[in-house]
């Protein structure tokens, strides 16, 4: 199953085009791939590499609280969406710290702008959290996926809750063609702090199995795409608890795939390695819904995985 990931890691060191991007940093691409998980083969979380499963679980539950105020994760030790955050902060008249321009390209070789930079950056999530005012002036990323998923705006100024209307159509017509829900919202694009890049996901029941297809429009294949493949099978897993069907396969469907010049040599590493039994998922059997799981209800068991393997995030 996760071999499936390390194949388009590969396919992109060998046959990827040479781009630039809006981060300074440049990147290999290929444009449509599509990868397919079956769930009932263990949760693909990857062994390859360890991947913090608790980051991926306080940001789906994120998503599904609606938030998008960094403080959520931050409460929960999860830092995936400071930096996007900490750009807008460092923008303002209000932050007196040491120059952060060209971040991108100073941290790979700057010592003494690393060091400047966690510090200014400590102290921002540490006013975050205990400064309720500031939080909300600088931790909050615009119309971000949880206001897409639970409160899409329309033109009459009510909203739609896509993951209840959702699970109700899996319960009530679980043969439809419709159970679809999107966070790519041309209208709220530019307010938000980044774009969706997992735009699009669609549910598809059949011999009772719930199955989820997601169409992300750019993947972070280092990174960012790991988490991805773990969050919408878990939440394939939760949504197909609710509804009392079984799991099915979790379909990662992606436009530019792309490794980030400065991780290709991460990248060999992770290949290198050899794949490790895939762990189990266990879910909160008293928890019926998907919005009553906190971090404790969901855990996984015998992950063991290869040590981590660090890479600088592109802003």
């Amino acid at each position: 199953m996760e071999q499936a990931y390390l194949d388009l890691g590969r396919k992109i060191l060998e046959e990827g085009n040479q781009k630039e991007d809006r981060t300074g940093v440049g990147t290999r691409s290929i444009f449509g791939h599509q990868m397919r998980f079956d769930l009932n083969q263990g949760f693909p979380l990857l062994t390859t590499k360890r991947v913090p499963f608790g980051l991926i679980k306080s940001e789906l539950l994120w998503f599904l609280r609606g938030d998008t105020n960094i403080r959520f994760l931050l409460e929960h030790n999860n830092h995936i969406w400071d930096e996007w955050a900490f750009a807008h902060y460092v923008q303002s008249k209000d932050y007196q710290g040491p120059d952060m321009t060209d971040f991108g390209r100073r941290s790979l070789v700057d010592e003494q702008f690393n060091k400047e930079y966690k510090k200014a950056h400590d102290q921002f999530c540490q006013k975050i959290l205990n400064d309720a005012d500031f939080a909300k002036k600088y931790g909050d990323l615009g119309k971000v996926y949880g206001y897409q998923w639970r409160h899409w705006e329309t033109t009459d100024g009510s909203f739609i809750d896509q993951i209840k209307n959702v699970i109700e159509l899996i319960k009530t017509n679980p043969d439809s063609r419709r159970m679809i829900v999107t966070a790519w919202n041309p209208e709220d694009v530019p307010s938000m702090a980044l774009p969706p890049c997992h735009a699009l996901f669609q549910f598809y029941v059949n011999n009772n199995k719930l199955s989820c297809q997601l169409y992300q429009r750019s993947g972070d294949v280092f990174l960012g795409v790991p988490f991805n493949i773990a969050s919408y099978a878990l939440l394939t897993h939760l949504i197909a608890h609710e509804t009392g069907l079984k799991v099915g396969e979790f379909v990662h469907t992606l436009g530019d795939a792309h490794l980030y010049n400065n991780h290709f040599e991460q990248m060999k590493e992770q290949l290198s390695r050899d794949v490790r039994p895939a762990p189990r998922l266990v879910l909160n059997p008293e928890k019926k819904s998907v919005f009553e799981f906190e971090m404790d209800d969901i855990q996984v068991e015998n992950y063991k995985p290869h040590p981590g393997i660090k890479a600088p995030i592109a802003v």
